[in-house]
């Protein structure tokens, strides 16, 4: 370019530009000059866009007014690259801020690393992630910023407070875990002996709690960690804490021992060799223990878990704990299915070994050990049929209503029998207290927005003296709101992730078969199988049921 001259200095560190307006044929295009230096040797160096125009502008007035003097001007330089730390507020981690060079140098790792011990950097650096960073700065254009963790502490681990062990199973659980009858294989009908324990026996153990880990900051400060703390015993019915060893609970009566919510009870335990016309109906105030069958139209009802080791046959079991029936369970049932001869009714779980005509209420899981037709299940929780951790028996023939996953091997029969799963209820339940609660969110809001309004209004103000408590008392009135709208906002946060994972676990698991017949529904969406399905899942996504073969 005629009457442009670009150069280096003697140490080759910056760039100048000559200008001569005497040697000019027309005005110089600064950006013609720019894309000529981002070309040539200097396009790995610093540019100030802002001294070559300004040195442009000059020159070209000295051509419009005939000015030859030449014009110098210091427009570029080569720049080393930039280093900055950037270091978490809590002081547990640091990250490395690097600008990429302008034809200059990048700093080596170690360079970096005394860098940061300058800057108080002490503790938790990573070699290995200042040389990835460098790479990346390496091949980066220059100026352009690469960021990275390059420094991390460790944060205190607190100390697990102390645990409960129950020292005695559940009966539930006892029968969903079959005993291993020769070593490999598992005898379903081998549910192991009945838990009853003796007084004085040992039924709960409490763990002593962990020691808590220190930790530290990039600074090299010691962050200390709080040890675990003893829990106390929550004991519930004949139970008392040991006078020999304060981290026993044992128990005071004879009965059946029940560890539910952290809460260890033992239950008064009635035990018969079976109810029938001979014995009269069972009331009882406690556990109920069967060694025997339920014959027709008996009648048990019990506050504590009632087990039966035996057959029921048409009879009506109330539980305010978990009905288990190691046998079966079998009951009439009217032409239209609104009257069923067998009931089990319970507060918490219900299992029954196989079962027909039967009616089934309960607030937690039902689990069939080998079969379920013909019947009517009500549930707060899911519904299993065969071993739990692979269920594959046959699950036909019933209307259910349940609050989570169906899972069974066989779901539906070949002859197309009707299997209706229903999840609408408890979801709309769930909606219903949402919406109570967004309504009063929605209210509480607004009252809290117009309280803030008249606070900032009265700060503004010159108070008398003898109404500096009435403003105290608006004040922490208004404190007390605040706190509680906030309250309130988490728990409509927690209702909404509550929905959104109702919505998430209801489904139909079919890990053999899925037969024509199976409907499943929540509100007004529903899914129907018209043909047979090899091992499949039935999902409710994007408002929408799916089918999804198992593969």
């Amino acid at each position: 370019m005629i009457g442009v001259t670009i150069s280096f200095d003697d140490s080759r560190n910056y760039v100048d530009i000559t200008l001569e307006p005497a040697a000019f044929e027309k005005e110089v295009d600064v950006k013609a000059i720019h894309a000529e230096l981002l070309s040539g040797e200097f396009e790995k160096l610093y540019i100030s866009q802002g001294s070559l125009k300004s040195a442009c502008d000059k020159a070209n007035h000295h051509f419009k007014i005939k000015d030859n003097t030449p014009v110098k001007e210091r427009i570029g330089e080569r720049r080393n690259a930039e280093v900055e730390f950037k270091i978490a507020e809590d002081a547990l981690s640091v990250r490395l801020i690097l600008t990429a060079p302008y034809g200059g140098l990048l700093p080596s790792a170690t360079n970096i690393r005394n860098m940061a011990l300058e800057n108080k950097i002490k503790r938790g650096i990573g070699l290995k992630r200042i040389e990835n960073l460098l790479i990346k700065a390496k091949d980066a254009e220059p100026g352009e910023m690469v960021e990275g963790e390059i420094a991390k502490g460790l944060p205190p681990r607190n100390g697990r407070n102390s645990r409960f062990v129950p020292l005695v199973p559940n009966a539930l659980e006892r029968v969903l875990r079959p005993q291993v009858s020769d070593g490999s294989r598992v005898d379903m009908r081998n549910l192991g002996e009945v838990i009853c324990v003796k007084v004085n026996a040992e039924v709960l153990k409490r763990m002593p709690p962990g020691k808590g880990r220190n930790g530290y900051d990039v600074r090299g400060n010691v962050l200390e960690a709080r040890d675990g703390e003893w829990l106390d015993f929550k004991m519930g019915n004949g139970t008392a804490v040991s006078s020999s060893n304060p981290n026993l609970l044992i128990s005071t009566i004879s009965g059946m021992p029940k560890y539910q919510d952290m809460v260890m009870n033992v239950d008064d335990t009635y035990i018969c060799s079976g109810v029938n016309v001979g014995t009269g109906h069972v009331t009882y105030d406690g556990a109920v223990l069967v060694n025997g069958d339920v014959t027709e139209k008996m009648l048990i009802k019990a506050s504590g878990d009632v087990t039966i080791n035996g057959f029921v046959e048409s009879a009506r079991i109330e539980s305010g704990g978990d009905i288990i029936i190691t046998e079966g369970a079998m009951g009439k049932v009217n032409d239209n299915a609104s009257n069923y001869s067998c009931q089990l009714i319970a507060t918490g779980s219900i299992h029954v070994q196989h079962g027909q005509g039967i009616d089934i209420q309960c607030s937690g899981n039902i689990t069939i050990g080998r079969q379920l037709a013909y019947s009517r299940l009500r549930c707060g929780g899911s519904v299993t049929v065969g071993q739990i951790d692979n269920p594959q028996g046959n699950l036909f023939a019933c209307d259910i209503v349940s609050q989570a996953a169906v899972t069974a091997g066989t779901l539906g029969a070949v002859s197309g029998s009707t299997l209706k799963i229903d999840f609408s209820p408890g979801f709309n339940l769930l909606l219903e207290r949402k919406d109570t609660l967004d309504e009063l969110l929605r209210h509480l809001r607004e009252n809290n927005i117009r309280h803030k309004e008249k606070i900032d209004l009265i700060k503004q103000k010159l108070v008398p003296s003898e109404l500096h408590q009435k403003v105290e008392d608006a004040l922490e009135l208004y404190k007390n709101e605040t706190a509680l709208l906030h309250w309130i906002e988490m728990k409509a946060l927690e209702m909404k992730q509550a929905k959104d994972s109702y919505q998430r676990d209801i489904k139909l698991v079919a890990n053999k078969r899925l037969y024509a017949g199976v409907s499943v529904k929540l509100n007004n969406r529903s899914w129907r199988s018209e043909r047979e399905y090899d091992r499949s899942a039935v999902k409710y996504e994007g408002h929408q049921w799916h089918y999804q073969p198992i593969v």
